[in-house]
């Protein structure tokens, strides 16, 4: 890993946000006044003169102890090298049609934060809602009414843990976050307590609901893409089906407008490219889009679920004891292509690391010997930790 040669604010715009590593994800916003969120990037608005600081300490494109946060997470390892613990697997929807009608594919996000929220695991839960103008922004939810009407998915990324730790603050209960791959880490660095903060905000981190992510997209980019050819406020969600139909689908109230992935792709953020976690594996519960023999048309009302903590058992335990979820077999192969593309992206995100370090042992906030990321290196994955 590249030497650290600071952890204060200075080293997190020299590091990540200006070498184009910045997620978007919000962590350093709330913990530091200086930082802050603003039109799908994270901005320094006041030099600050701590040592150490927990915007660099928390961010998670900074060197990290992964050891360690195994550890935290899942103590009792079990760690596949492609996607992180997997407690179980399953393949579910949401038992309430109108959730499914709702929501991004089987509703089984909505289903379990409903579930949550009515049954006191958390008392509020974040996610991600997005204005007319595409800009996405955390949204706070404490009640199943408020909940139901942000279904859907916007492929922009949202800074909801700035919302998290605005929230978080403030006394009260548990709370519920969805978070993307980048997030759930910069969550669980918190979890670590480096720098100890009184009224730590991530002790009221209840429950963390992890999205399958390939990559996000730059704001302004696919605005630019996307508008002329629809009325950007009429935008209810977006999809991109399996790889051989190469488009994204943007669906509005008045139907749906496919766009190529030709004009997509360039309109992807940088700092994705370094990202090695496709499967949201710093998380309780991870959920991503099915894939089913019967194709897409049946695929999109299902969802892939990995469990992979105490915490993410009990819940889907309850989901299946209330009937809030549906199961289904699952196919034969499923976590094998699952491994698969989530290697792919390992890979992928470890290349192009060594590019941006000019050196294939420097991988800047991944080390390149621990056993999570050296098969990705050397091409020998498979093996469980």
């Amino acid at each position: 890993m590249t030497l650290e040669r600071g952890r204060n604010q200075q080293a997190l715009k020299e590091n990540v946000i200006d070498s184009g590593l910045c997620t978007g994800c919000g962590a350093c916003v709330g913990l530091c006044p200086y930082q802050e969120g603003w039109h799908d990037r994270i901005v320094t608005i006041h030099p600050c003169d701590l040592a150490e600081g927990r915007c660099y300490v928390y961010c998670p494109r900074t060197p990290l102890d992964m050891t360690a946060l195994r550890q935290a997470l899942s103590p009792d390892g079990g760690w596949l090298p492609e996607c992180g613990p997997v407690r179980a697997f399953y393949v579910t929807q949401a038992a309430d049609e109108e959730v499914r009608l709702r929501s991004q594919h089987g509703g089984t996000v909505t289903a379990l934060l409903r579930l949550a929220l009515e049954e006191g695991i958390i008392d509020e839960a974040i996610v991600t809602t997005a204005n007319e103008s595409l800009l996405p922004d955390g949204k706070d939810v404490t009640d199943v009414a408020g909940l139901e009407k942000t279904g859907g998915s916007r492929f922009p990324v949202s800074p909801v843990l700035a919302l998290f730790n605005r929230r978080a603050r403030i006394t009260g209960g548990p709370i519920g976050v969805v978070t993307t791959p980048c997030q759930g880490l910069a969550l669980a660095r918190m979890r670590q307590k480096t720098l100890p903060d009184a009224g730590d905000p991530i002790d009221r981190l209840g429950l963390v609901i992890g999205l399958f992510c390939g990559w996000a997209l730059d704001w302004r980019k696919l605005w630019n893409v996307l508008q002329g050819r629809l009325d950007l406020q009429s935008i209810t969600g977006m999809d991109i089906p399996p790889s051989q139909y190469h488009r994204l689908d943007v669906y509005t109230t008045n139907g749906t407008v496919s766009v190529s992935l030709d004009e997509v792709i360039p309109c992807v953020r940088p700092s994705c490219l370094a990202c090695t976690d496709m499967t949201s594996e710093w998380s309780d519960l991870s959920v991503g889009a099915a894939r089913l023999p019967e194709g897409w048309e049946e695929a999109r009302a299902w969802n892939q679920v990995i469990v992979r903590t105490e915490r993410g058992e009990k819940l889907i335990a309850k989901a299946k004891a209330r009937g809030v979820l549906r199961f289904r077999e699952v196919p034969a192969g499923a976590m094998e292509k699952l491994k698969t593309a989530a290697a792919n992206k390992k890979r992928a995100g470890v290349a192009t690391l060594a590019r941006k370090s000019g050196r294939p042992d420097d991988l800047i906030y991944l080390d390149p010997t621990d056993p999570m990321i050296a098969p990705f290196c050397s091409g020998q994955v498979g093996k469980e930790i």
